[in-house]
């Protein structure tokens, strides 16, 4: 199983990655996940809300979750002035600094009205504005409109929503770069998760549900209202976490983890410590390289939703090792992504049907 990304894999990958799939807006991204998963599972669903999964030996008695999120930060049409500038406010958490001199797509029912993020030239930013620093307050978007009137007749209007199009890259070929790689690349491990066992012909004791769900990065309303829909019994949950070994990243305030040195496991109140336990043997008894991290509350992942629900689920997370989180140049290992797919794997094959999860007997 040495070669887990296939040529096909990654042309959905890239395909996946330059998407739009905004907080909300998901829709057009789940149907491309669903298109590529449909051939590895036996059902696929669709909520309300637009969370997808599929489901491998459907109708079983317990229910276990693989999960990742769709969504991707983005921002909002917030107030357009009358010389025609727009002010935005945060879809999730967009990062304000990164905005000067970035290019936009602002999605109307029109279609993508493209602009940019201006900011003032370093030539006038002199005396009380040599400083100057961008913040949500001053951070505007110029689409090349005369006026207001100009920005509304080109379909734009509050509420809608502002991506940014920078694309799916390759670095030294060894790291994958993009936007929202948090967390569509969890989708992506999932699904070839979906396309092993499809292929391999493992027939699992239970039903499988690969949940890719919306709406996380505004505090996990998607994994929350999937869960009391499935209500499994068991979740393992797949995002990114911070590659703390680039310059600016404190390593005694973050943890020590670094991208190409394999999937980090996370000890907190919401991991179950014997599911846990057998995400580490399965790492031992396949040779899969772990990195550890500890979080003292909420992991700030959908696991955090999963393991509240349905009275108390078993739930662990795996993470993905990524550089520049919410960011457009998001970067993470070819083999952490490997990694991270067969971790899961392998931890499927050691869940049996109607595992008990008990720290003890009563």
């Amino acid at each position: 199983m040495s070669n887990i990304i296939t040529e096909k894999s990654e042309q959905f990958l890239e395909k996946y990655l330059n998407n739009a799939s905004p907080t909300g807006f998901e829709a057009p991204g789940q149907q491309l996940w669903l298109e590529y998963l449909k051939p590895y599972v036996d059902e696929c669903h669709l909520d309300n809300y637009g969370t997808a999964y599929g489901v491998i030996n459907p109708g079983k008695d317990f229910r276990v979750v693989i999960e990742g999120h769709a969504d991707e930060i983005s921002w909002f049409v917030h107030y357009i002035s009358d010389d025609g500038f727009i002010s935005v406010c945060r879809n999730g958490g967009s990062d304000h600094i990164i905005a000067p001199s970035k290019r936009v797509n602002i999605h109307t029912k029109k279609g993508i009205v493209t602009g940019l993020f201006g900011w003032p030239a370093i030539h006038t930013r002199r005396g009380k504005d040599a400083n100057l620093a961008p913040t949500l307050e001053n951070i505007f978007i110029d689409v090349g409109a005369k006026n207001k009137e100009e920005v509304l007749e080109m379909g734009i209007h509050v509420g809608c929503v502002i991506t940014y199009p920078d694309e799916f890259m390759k670095l030294n070929n060894n790291y994958y770069v993009g936007r929202a790689l948090d967390n569509r690349m969890g989708g992506f491990c999932i699904a070839e998760v979906a396309r092993l066992l499809k292929e391999n012909e493992i027939e699992l004791p239970y039903s499988l549900y690969i949940v890719n769900a919306v709406q996380e990065e505004v505090g996990l309303k998607g994994a929350t209202m999937i869960a009391d829909t499935i209500k499994p019994h068991v979740a393992i949950v797949t995002d990114v976490t911070h590659d703390t070994n680039t310059p600016l990243v404190g390593k005694k305030k973050h943890g020590d983890v670094k991208a190409g040195k394999g999937p980090s496991i996370t000890y907190a109140p919401a991991v179950h410590n014997k599911l846990l336990d057998l995400i580490i043997a399965a790492s031992e008894e396949n040779e899969i390289p772990i990195q550890r991290e500890a979080a003292s509350r909420s992991t700030g992942t959908d696991t955090d939703a999963f393991y509240l629900s349905n009275g108390g689920v078993p739930s662990a997370l795996i993470s993905l090792p990524l550089r520049y989180m919410h960011t457009t140049v998001e970067t993470a290992h070819k083999e952490d992504v490997s990694n991270v797919t067969r971790l899961i794997y392998e931890t499927l094959l050691k869940i049996e049907y109607k595992h008990n999860f008990k720290y003890f007997e009563v």
